[in-house]
């Protein structure tokens, strides 16, 4: 129980001190989030990539393994959008809050502090695959903008850049001069703070309320993402730390980018606000579960 309090415990306090600083301060957080999206984030990724002791076969296996986890998740949110007859614009948000989950400010977190740098390597090459499979087939699905309107708006992203330049870098047969590369681990180390204290201030910002749709959406994504996630893991032969990850990532709450896409794109927007905000705050009681459970493995 100790080191389950011990992962997301942490998490919690930071999300807690940006929840006050938001109250207090009123910062400016559309600042504060392009910062975390185009300078902290690519700098972990990069850092990640060209440190991580993970070989081709785990990242490989971590990547078939999430594709999966999306897809069954995609069409498990489509069709029970259906058997409910929801309107287009509900299915679009129940397929979005499902299947776009928070795998960077609070994946990456809580898997740090649950498994170490160990854990934080195998989080950063999921959150890359989701990231390309979310920005590349996400646009298509909420609004049918065709493929290479998807792929346009990936190459956009700054995480599939810093996905090259840290395999450019790991690729160089010498070390960086001059400690470069200490250089970006620094600027990667801001990320997860920054990353919380944001998911903190956007809680304080939202307006909370719970009915049955936002309650059942929620745990769909958080419940329903774990289950598939382990009949993935299982079946594929996943073993220790990336059957672990994969299962604890795919737990996490519906990610802000689904609010975002799904008001770019389509779908309803205060119903994926909602449901957002209550998935973050319902997965500090559900992820202790779900770290109990993996951990028996």
């Amino acid at each position: 129980m100790s080191a389950i309090l011990s992962a997301v415990l942490p998490v919690a306090c930071i999300v807690f001190i940006g929840f006050f600083v938001e109250k207090t301060l009123h910062l400016d957080r559309s600042t504060l989030s392009r910062l975390t999206l185009f300078v902290f984030s690519p700098a972990l990724i990069a850092d990640a990539i060209y440190r991580t002791p993970l070989t081709k076969e785990n990242a490989a296996e971590l990547f078939v393994a999430f594709t999966l986890v999306y897809l069954l998740l995609c069409v498990l949110s489509w069709g029970l959008g259906k058997v409910f007859k929801f309107p287009s614009v509900v299915q679009k948000s129940v397929i979005a809050t499902t299947s776009f989950p928070n795998m960077g400010n609070m994946g990456l977190s809580v898997t740090f502090f649950a498994f170490g740098d160990a854990g934080l390597d195998r989080a950063v090459v999921v959150l890359i695959v989701c990231s390309v499979l979310v920005f590349s087939t996400g646009p298509a699905i909420l609004k049918g903008g065709g493929l290479f309107k998807a792929i346009g708006f990936t190459l956009k992203l700054p995480l599939i850049w810093a996905m090259l330049l840290g395999g450019v870098l790991r690729l160089l047969p010498f070390d960086l001069p001059f400690k470069l590369d200490e250089g970006l681990h620094v600027l990667a180390q801001g990320t997860i703070p920054m990353a919380l204290l944001l998911l903190g201030m956007e809680i304080a910002s939202a307006k909370f309320q719970l009915t049955l749709y936002e309650g059942a959406a929620s745990l769909l994504r958080l419940v329903g993402g774990a289950i598939v996630a382990y009949l993935v893991a299982t079946a594929l032969g996943l073993t220790g730390l990336d059957w672990q990850v994969l299962i604890l990532q795919s737990s996490m709450p519906a990610a802000v980018s689904s609010f975002l896409m799904v008001n770019e794109f389509g779908g309803d927007g205060v119903r994926t606000a909602r449901v957002v905000m209550v998935s973050t705050l319902m997965a500090f009681v559900t992820l202790p579960l779900v770290l109990w459970a993996i951990s028996l493995n």
